[in-house]
């Protein structure tokens, strides 16, 4: 069995190559390591690897591991985020990557400015369509994001998405694609205070593709961790 340093080590080789057929630098891509499952000793292991951000799909998962993982790292929330867990996320959680409406994005001010500070966010997007995938929809993205831009103690740092759930090489880099131009008109559209930094897209099966259509954010977990253990 492959350990989770060699699993890195291939992964940033692998990283390095789709990076090189594209003419991108590597050192742009950031890797957030998906801890879903994974206990605090392995995620440890990965921590003395290299990794420098983890992420996790649930807040009461995260509570549980953030105080036993030592080193210089930070937390992202990368999954679904319910607006009654918003309290415990804004402490545990240096970036949350799935604000999908309005009303989670009002709630996490609120609790910021309760707890006097500021976070930063992605707005996820389903570009998929896929009824079982949360996030908003592209038409409605860039409205999404003007409307938090009004508020003071959240900052919009870029979008993320979730491949769609096929082996269909060019119905997954078309979600990708769809992301890259959503930030760019974004961009075009010089909303105060949002930034288009980070476009978090490809998982384990798919990030390959993500870093070819303009990725520079990538969740991985299996391929850092090993399968699930459900």
């Amino acid at each position: 069995m492959s350990t989770i340093s060699e699993n890195i080590k291939l992964l940033r080789e692998r990283i390095e190559e789709a990076c090189a057929r594209v003419g991108r630098d590597p050192d742009e891509i950031v890797t957030v390591a998906v801890t879903k499952t994974v206990p605090p000793s392995r995620i440890q292991e990965a921590v003395e690897a290299g990794i420098t951000i983890l992420g996790e799909n649930r807040v009461q998962e995260a509570s549980s591991k953030i105080t036993e993982v030592k080193g210089d790292v930070s937390w992202h929330m990368v999954g679904h985020l319910q607006r009654n867990k918003v309290k415990k996320a804004i402490e545990m959680f240096d970036m949350i990557q799935s604000v999908d409406s309005i009303q989670l994005a009002q709630e996490i001010e609120r609790r910021c400015a309760q707890a006097g500070r500021t976070l930063d966010v992605l707005v996820e997007v389903n570009t998929s369509g896929e009824k079982t995938k949360f996030g908003v929809s592209p038409a409605s993205t860039l409205d999404l994001v003007a409307e938090i831009s009004q508020l003071t103690n959240i900052r919009v740092k870029g979008l993320m998405t979730i491949g769609a759930f096929t082996e269909n090489e060019n119905v997954v880099r078309t979600g990708f694609t769809t992301l890259r131009r959503l930030a760019d008109q974004i961009e075009a559209a010089h909303i105060s205070g949002v930034e288009m930094r980070f476009l978090s897209m490809g998982m384990s099966s798919d990030y390959i593709w993500a870093i070819e259509e303009g990725s520079n954010m990538l969740r991985i977990g299996t391929a850092i961790f090993g399968p699930r253990q459900f």
